[in-house]
């Protein structure tokens, strides 16, 4: 049994840029990688801007659901990605945290979302390389 990496993606209402990043990372990484996300406020349901943009790259986030940020969630992973919203997450001896600025789709029109979406798409790819060398 191999030890898969876990990846936490945090901002603060896990509803636009770290659902895109999860659904980016569990489409391109299959079943090699664990995917988490969680926000300190979630709202109430996924920003439908972010599933219609993730809907043109073949991948759907639409059934998935906003969740509470958890010291466990934290705990459990082995990288922990913020996303440029100044969350509040617990901090654990030996995790790797990174900070993504990325605007925030919220309240954005489509065209404004797509570049959002490319650039978690390039960072995703980034990480991909880092904790799955060839």
């Amino acid at each position: 049994m191999t030890d898969k990496p876990t990846v936490l993606f945090v901002c603060v209402h896990n509803a636009g840029r770290s659902q895109m990043a999860a659904g980016y990372l569990a489409a391109l990484a299959g079943d090699r990688v664990t995917v988490l996300s969680a926000g300190s406020e979630p709202k109430d349901e996924i920003n439908p801007v972010a599933i219609a943009a993730m809907a043109e790259e073949g991948i759907d986030i639409a059934n998935n659901a906003p969740k509470i940020l958890t010291t466990d969630a934290v705990k459990e992973s082995d990288v922990v990605i913020t996303m440029g919203c100044g969350d509040v997450c617990p901090i654990f001896p030996g995790k790797r945290y990174e900070d993504w600025e990325l605007d925030d789709p919220a309240g954005q029109g489509i065209d404004a979302v797509r570049p959002i979406r490319d650039d978690i798409k390039a960072r995703i790819e980034g990480l991909l390389a880092e904790l799955l060398p060839a």
